[in-house]
């Protein structure tokens, strides 16, 4: 099976200074990753660099077959649609309500016919359980409810990859499993997750592949 994301001794850096050297690791598709490590770590870098944002200094990248050393900035907009991201803000449009904050991602992404999009919205809500909530404002929601439609919103274009920096970071514990069992069982029908997170608890309940930043490195442990 082909790796969905591949790096060979790429080298990271910030405003000139190195933020992780030596990477090396590969994911397959429908792998569940964890991205762990002290705050300033490289872990948010390390996923900017997956969705293009922070340039490969050295070595060599591929996700979903692009070349990221080389990759031109035309092509950035069709690597992203391929990538569905969650963060722990939610950041949802906080002027219209649920089904409003998924049509504005269709239509972006150049979604045309009512029906389809009506389909794609009801189909993705009902994933997260909460076709019931479509005409709420995100206000109305809890912490948990938003970051279900942060979701959806990212299932929305059927992507390869989902890319979640610290999901569960606003939320109590509870509802931060809840979360955690959304993705993992995103993951096991075959979209590959990768999760950037500070809770360690959850790895011996969903169970994953472990990538650790470190001393400027990244450790598979």
């Amino acid at each position: 099976m082909a790796n969905i994301i591949e790096y060979h001794n790429v080298e990271l850096r910030r405003k000139e200074l190195t933020v992780l050297k030596d990477v090396n690791f590969s994911i397959e598709h429908g792998q569940f990753v964890y991205l762990i490590g002290k705050v300033g770590s490289g872990k948010s870098t390390l996923l900017k660099s997956i969705y293009a944002d922070t340039p490969i200094n050295e070595g060599e990248a591929q996700v979903l077959d692009y070349d990221l050393a080389s990759i031109k900035r035309r092509q950035v907009p069709y690597l992203r649609r391929q990538i569905g991201f969650v963060f722990q803000d939610f950041q949802l449009l906080s002027d219209r309500n649920v089904y409003a904050n998924l049509e504005f991602v269709l239509n972006a992404t150049g979604w045309k016919r009512k029906a389809e999009k009506e389909e794609r919205i009801e189909q993705v809500l009902k994933a997260v359980g909460m076709e019931k909530k479509f005409y709420k404002m995100p206000h109305e929601l809890s912490g948990g409810e938003q970051q279900r439609i942060a979701i959806a919103r990212a299932l929305l274009n059927k992507p390869k990859l989902i890319l979640a920096d610290e999901p569960t970071g606003n939320l109590d514990p509870h509802t931060s499993e809840q979360i955690m069992a959304r993705l993992y069982d995103i993951a096991l029908k075959g979209t590959t997750v990768m999760l950037a997170t500070h809770n360690l608890s959850f790895l011996p309940v969903f169970e994953g592949t472990v990538l650790k930043c470190e001393k400027k490195r990244l450790i598979m442990e």
